[in-house]
């Protein structure tokens, strides 16, 4: 009795997880297929009207879209090898802070809308550790922050290497998290309530996935003075090859 009771909850669960997939998908990838497809569609039926600017603009829409729907597809596909624990961390040597400088520039939609604060560290110069899982760690953070918080927004980020950790903090000076929702934001598919349409909830998940992959811990708090602060600590070593040329 107990164990089809367990079962049908299971079952339940898998249903709920379903439709709120389905919902969050709908918006999240129809409006840049839509888009993609309606400025296709206006450079083929007017190429000879529009103006060289038009067309770029065009273009800078199609690419745009086109970027927002491979990240969709990205964190849907990460989602489930984490999931099904397909993925491990493969080590190598990597440069944190041109990682950091790279997954910046990457985040160009809301770009010139934010302030983005980054200074490189020597203490974080080569670290061994996951560069792939550490990329999509912080293009998650840094695109939430840049998404879910207003214009003209300081965001800042921090890399340092203490206690044999990497040590990462991003934080930002906007509106910060409801306390009621603060641990349920790192859960798949939980949206804020009174968020906009759009995204399927699986950002800060995934985060905390890859975070753990790396045998690393991440936590969230509200600043007291207005924002959000996330903390991350991850087991790592640090290359002695400065050292070793200085000696």
């Amino acid at each position: 009795m107990e164990d089809k009771k367990r079962d049908e909850a299971e079952k339940e669960k898998t249903i709920a997880l379903y439709n709120t997939l389905l919902n969050s998908l709908s918006h999240e990838l129809r409006t840049p297929i839509a888009t993609i497809l309606g400025s296709v569609d206006t450079i083929v039926e007017n190429e000879k009207k529009l103006s060289k600017e038009n067309i770029q603009s065009l273009y800078h829409e199609i690419s745009t879209a086109g970027n927002r729907l491979n990240r969709q597809v990205e964190n849907l596909l990460n989602m489930s090898r984490l999931d099904a624990g397909m993925l491990k961390p493969n080590f190598d040597w990597v440069d944190v802070n041109e990682l950091v400088f790279m997954v910046i520039n990457e985040n160009t939609e809301r770009h010139e809308l934010q302030n983005i604060v980054f200074e490189p560290n020597d203490n974080v110069a080569l670290v061994l550790l996951d560069g792939g899982f550490l990329e999509m760690i912080l293009y998650n953070l840094i695109h939430n922050a840049m998404r879910h918080n207003p214009k003209n927004t300081t965001i800042l980020v921090l890399c340092d290497y203490r206690d044999n950790k990497l040590v990462i903090d991003i934080s930002d000076n906007g509106s910060g998290f409801p306390k009621d929702e603060i641990e349920l934001v790192f859960n798949k598919f939980y949206k804020m309530k009174g968020t906009a349409t759009g995204g399927t909830g699986l950002g800060l998940s995934i985060v905390k996935g890859f975070t753990e992959a790396l045998n690393g811990k991440i936590t969230l708090e509200n600043i007291k003075t207005g924002g959000a602060h996330f903390h991350i600590e991850i087991p790592a070593q640090i290359s002695t090859l400065d050292i070793q040329e200085n000696e």
